[in-house]
């Protein structure tokens, strides 16, 4: 995804690139290449010739587009990131240096597309009306990882089609112009419409050049106004360089200004520049307008050297600065770059249903930083008008906001800055409204209370109460009410008209639930004679049979129990053996005519259980039995647990509720998160009837807990304990390259390499098994885990043929045993003894007194060989030497060497009777003691002859030379006479005369030189003896000369847009004057191009040259004597794509 830039540039930040694109008048337009089907470009492009495909592209941008000033140009690359490890990164760059990414705003736009199918990156680079100043080379570089490839391509821009008569307006087009000035000046172009009819069009042309050259300074704008000139500022550098006047160069400036300065937002950044005079005072502009110290700007004059500090750049600190020092200045560009905005917070799933809000949230790590929000492959910007999707900002959370999810809105939704990327999936299911309750048919009397109730899974859903078809409306006796799940209607008072059909209809739903209201008249017959108690009891309702009466828990039992008997027979109600006699409270009794009721208020698990109502008079007895069954929501599920997991995958396991509510629980519904996460996302909206359930869609190596609700006929139960965290892993894949490294008659060592996924799960350890040939029981070698990639199974059979295996285990399991093809015969294998003695041991081995000697000798041989080491023949003393012997090798330690320890040491395998050896020869030395017998045999001329004898102790070593020293007895200074003399004698030369001389002489071996010289027994004296000496005469030798060119100039063609130099060399004295010149025109200070003189080596450097600088470059030597030239040609070339040529 593209990343945020800052806003564009102030007007006329490019004002030297349009300068030095803009043709002159009367030169060549550049070269045009095949330019790509940008819109409104203004040409056409090659489409039949294909793009070279090579590195990263899949698709280039092409290599030259010649676009019409005013229109846009559109420019694409493709990259492949199939193979890529990482996201690449893009960046569009003009000429070598210039990031075009700080450039973008109006004028340039920047875009960047992915196609999840293909793996495709697509970016896109549009520069809005072109102007001249966009003309020039472009690079596309990107980058992933390790990974780098870049293209470029030039772009020239033409002037728009008009009239040949108005061609005039094209050599005053503003070249700086910004992206807010126009492009065409129409009072200008009306002008030069209606001088169309006039014959001498080009001649007037020419007059208004001559006008201008001839005219006073303080008629230009008058001249200009009358021939629709509008850049003045154009006109007077062309009437400048018409006048041919020279330019002045100042020498204000030691050093001026770098080109460019680039710093990081909020880093501080000294720009600075060299003046001639110390004490000169200068003047620092910011867009033309002086800065003024303070503690953003610090202003430091130290000798020649000038400098502006800027602390704590922000944005508004990119801007053109100035150092002015009188009349001259030097400028620079300052460009400040934001620095990368990560992700701290990263953006989370979300399973919601339809209508539900969704709230994307992540944090970064500034404040007031750019966030770009994007559906799949869509931007979603931050539009008042919609209402669909809602942007906010707090501080560092940046929130995306789904008012109300539809199923549309299933998708990755994505979240970019400059710096970081975050994702996260929506999940949108259809609504499902479950009822938990139905509406029960009700039989009341008059004046009672009629009261319907259901309750529904959502408590959020709202409904409409229906009788016989028409909307029941409160009033003082109908009231409706909703209280989380559940919705009621209460009907005080009932009349006989309230009898019927009553409906709820929840809102948003293809749902209703129905209920009748039955109204029972009271008749009264007058009996004159007595009539037994009877028991009246009504079977509807809540009895789901004759005696049992099902109420949820929490809700209100009321049971109207009519009596009928003469006289009035006395009623008792009892639970158990246990009366019920309350007429107040949570349990009562309520006595009216014909009538008994019994309530109970908000019904508990204890209300529980068998109920008998008698009824008495003097005719008789009734008795009836009730069994009340309180229902409830069930407790949660028990013992939550993770059994196994998978690569994205787990298995969960729990227990189901110890109490079921008193209905049957009919299934589950399971929630998960991310451990440390607060926000639970449902995995399931059915309900889900076994207790093992595997959740999937998850990512390896990250935590996650489970929990889940029991869903009853009544309800939904409360959250069970969340489950340990567990992570979703796999086991590893099998180990590699399982080998045998040796067989004996009872083990077998093996070798293997790890496996070659792992994964997030890691690796705990192996289990090696193994089973006899034709057998199918598998034997585990070891009890515990073996972490090392090698193991000795033990206690095998002589003989026998046996297959090996290898397990690699961790949290997740077992990986795929890795096999042998072959199984391996327990059999011992005997092996001669072998000592492989390195090739560096097979020569004396030297080494200094107190050195370490750390020798590993390593053998071969089966059985395990016996290792003796002897010195001189005899048996080694350990209280000296150090050994240690292994199955393969043998090592012999000395922890400081002494001489004593020298000698030949000989190393003894042995098998039984089979034996192998090797000696090693130590020899220990140190520095050798001074010569004998120092004496100065002989003196003539400026020579003395030296004789010595070798020395007593040598050092256990050869000695390799002597190194002798001469000192005159005045000064007593020593000097090496010579290094490494190898007789016992020498000759000391070139003595001073009249001096008189001692020596000294030091024996050398290996270690160095010896600790103490030997000095001579005498001296010897140079006798000073009468010299005369004669000069020759000098002649002084005539040198000058007139100047002669030994190296010529040679024809040079380059690139335009990199610089280039050219070079000869000249010889004369005295020192000539050198003349550059172009065309026969002498080169002035002209800052493009340099002029060097390096002992006669003579060099033009030109910077970024173009087309009109090719031509006939000359170098003249000038002095006393005579002159002398050389010319070349340069040829200046636009680069080219090599196949579209």
């Amino acid at each position: 995804m593209p990343e945020p830039v800052p806003e564009a540039k102030p007007e006329g930040e490019e004002d030297s690139a349009g300068e030095d694109a803009h043709p002159a008048e009367g030169d060549a337009h550049p070269a045009e290449g095949d330019a790509h089907p940008a819109e409104g470009a203004g040409s056409e492009a090659d489409e039949d010739e294909p793009t070279e495909l090579t590195g990263l592209f899949l698709e280039k941008p092409p290599g030259s587009v010649s676009a019409v000033a005013g229109t846009d140009v559109t420019f694409i690359a493709k990259v492949d990131s199939t193979t890529l490890m990482r996201k690449p990164a893009m960046k569009w760059l003009k000429g070598k240096w210039m990031d075009l990414g700080s450039k973008a705003g109006k004028h340039f736009q920047f875009k960047e597309t992915y196609d999840r199918n293909t793996k495709i990156y697509t970016y896109e680079m549009h520069i809005i009306k072109v102007i001249p100043g966009d003309a020039g080379g472009y690079r596309c570089e990107v980058t992933s990882k390790d990974k780098c490839d870049s293209s470029t391509f030039e772009i020239s821009v033409e002037a728009a089609q008009q009239e040949q008569e108005a061609d005039i307006l094209s050599a005053f087009k503003r070249a700086d112009a910004g992206e807010d000035d126009g492009n065409l000046d129409f009072s200008a172009l009306l002008k030069a419409t209606k001088k169309k009819k006039k014959p001498q069009k080009e001649e007037q042309q020419t007059d208004v050049w001559e006008l201008l050259k001839s005219a006073h300074p303080s008629d230009y704008e008058k001249i200009a106004f009358e021939y629709g000139i509008t850049d003045l500022r154009g006109m007077l550098k062309r009437l400048k360089k018409m006048k041919e006047q020279p330019i002045k160069h100042t020498e204000a400036f030691l050093k001026k200004l770098e080109d460019c300065y680039t710093v990081e937002k909020g880093k501080k950044i000294v720009i600075s520049c060299e003046v001639l005079d110390p004490n000169a005072q200068v003047k620092w502009l910011k867009n033309g307008q002086e800065i003024k110290p303070s503690a953003k700007y610090i202003m430091e004059a130290n000798g020649n050297v000038r400098t502006l500090t800027i602390n704590k750049t922000t944005l508004a600190d990119d801007a053109a600065y100035e150092c002015v020092v009188g009349e001259d200045k030097c400028s620079t560009e300052v460009y400040v770059k934001e620095p990368p905005i990560t992700i701290t917070k990263l953006m989370d799933d979300y399973h919601v249903v339809v209508g539900e809000r969704v709230e994307f949230e992540i944090e970064v790590s500034e404040e007031g930083a750019h966030v770009m929000w994007f559906f799949e492959d869509q931007e979603i910007h931050r539009d008042k008008e919609s209402t669909k999707f809602r942007i906010k900002k707090d501080g560092k959370k940046h929130t995306l906001i789904i008012q109300e999810a539809t199923l549309d809105d299933v998708g990755m939704y994505h979240a970019w800055t400059n710096g970081g990327h975050t994702k996260g999936e929506l999940e949108v299911e259809e609504k499902e409204l479950e009822v938990l309750q139905d509406i029960a048919d009700l039989t009341v009397r008059a004046t009672d209370q009629a009261m319907f109730k259901c309750e529904v899974s959502d408590d959020k859903v709202t409904g409409k109460w229906f009788k016989d078809g028409v909307e029941v409306l409160p009033s003082d006796r109908i009231k409706m009410t909703h209280i989380g799940r559940w919705h009621r209607l209460m009907i005080d008072e009932v009349k006989p008209e309230d009898a019927g059909d009553y409906t709820f209809v929840p809102d948003g739903y293809a749902l209703s639930l129905s209920a009748k209201l039955n109204f029972l008249e009271i008749k009264i017959d007058y009996v004159p004679r007595q009539d037994p108690p009877k028991i009246h009891l009504d079977t509807s309702g809540n009895m789901v049979s004759q005696n049992t009466i099902i109420v949820v828990a929490g809700n209100k039992l009321r049971l109207d129990v009519e009596i009928t008997g003469e006289p009035a027979p006395t009623v008792v109600w009892s639970k158990g053996e246990e009366a019920i006699t309350a007429t107040e409270g949570r349990v009562r009794v309520e006595a009216r005519k014909d009538l008994s009721c019994f309530v109970i208020e908000g019904a508990e698990r204890e209300d529980e259980g068998n109920y008998t109502i008698i009824v008495t008079n003097p005719a008789g007895e009734d008795k009836a039995m009730l069994h009340v069954k309180i229902v409830d929501v069930p407790d949660p599920p028990e013992n939550i647990k993770c059994t196994s997991v998978g690569e994205d995958c787990a298995t969960i396991v729990w227990d189901p509720p110890k109490f079921d509510g008193g209905a049957a629980v009919k299934g589950y519904l399971m929630e998960r998160k991310k451990k440390g996460s607060s926000r639970w996302t449902k995995l399931n909206f059915d309900v889900y009837e076994s207790t093992t359930y595997e959740a999937k869609r998850m990512i390896e190596g990250v935590l996650y807990e489970m929990r889940v609700f029991a869903v009853n006929s009544i309800g939904m139960s409360q959250p069970s304990l969340s489950s340990k965290p567990f992570m979703p892993i796999a086991p590893t894949s099998e180990p590699t390259r399982l080998t045998v490294n040796d067989v004996t008659d009872t083990t077998c060592s093996l070798r293997w390499l790890a496996p070659e996924r792992i994964g997030a799960g890691g690796l705990d350890g192996y289990i090696i098994e193994y089973c006899k040939e034709g057998a199918t029981e598998w034997v585990a070698a070891n009890t515990d885990l073996c972490d090392r990639q090698g193991f000795v199974v033990r206690g095998l059979p002589v003989g026998e043929k046996i297959n090996f295996r290898v397990v690699a285990v961790n949290i997740a399991g077992r990986s795929k045993p890795a096999t042998m093809a072959q199984p391996v015969t327990i059999r011992e294998i005997v092996e001669y003894p072998k000592i492989r003695l390195p090739r560096q041991l097979r020569q004396k081995y030297i080494r200094k007194v107190g050195e370490k000697i750390n020798l590993t000798i390593p053998f071969q041989g089966k059985p395990r060989p016996v290792a003796t080491w002897y010195k001189d023949g005899e048996p080694i003393d350990p209280k000296m030497v150090n050994v240690r012997n292994s199955n393969v090798d043998s090592i012999l330690f000395i922890r400081s060497a002494e001489r004593e320890h020298s000698g030949k040491y000989e190393l003894v395998v042995q098998i039984e009777n089979m034996e192998d050896r090797a000696a090693i020869n130590i020899s220990v030395i140190e520095k050798p003691g001074p010569p004998l017998n120092v004496k100065v045999t002989d003196v003539w001329g400026f020579n003395a002859a030296l004789e010595w004898e070798p020395p007593k102790d040598d050092g256990n070593s050869e000695i390799t030379g002597y190194c002798i020293q001469k000192a005159d007895l005045k000064t007593k200074e020593w000097f090496t006479v010579y290094d490494h003399n190898r007789r016992t004698n020498c000759t000391v030369s070139d003595l001073v005369m009249g001096n008189e001389y001692m020596f000294r002489v030091y024996s050398e071996n290996l270690c160095g030189l010896s600790e103490e010289p030997r000095h001579s027994k005498n001296t010897a004296t140079i006798v000073k003896e009468e010299l005369d000496s004669k000069r020759n005469p000098f002649k002084e030798q005539d040198m000058t000369c007139a100047p002669k060119f030994t190296q010529p100039l040679i024809d040079r063609s380059v690139v335009a847009g990199y610089s280039t130099a050219i070079s000869c060399a000249v010889r004369g004295y005295p020192k000539p004057k050198i003349v550059w010149m172009k065309n026969k025109m002498i080169l002035g200070a002209d800052p493009k191009f340099l002029m060097q003189n390096n002992q006669g080596v003579l060099t033009l450097n030109i910077r970024k040259p173009s087309t009109f600088d090719g031509g006939k470059y000359s170098c003249m030597a000038v002095n006393d004597l005579g002159k002398d030239e050389v010319e070349c040609k340069l040829e200046v070339h636009v680069a080219k794509d090599p196949e579209k040529q």
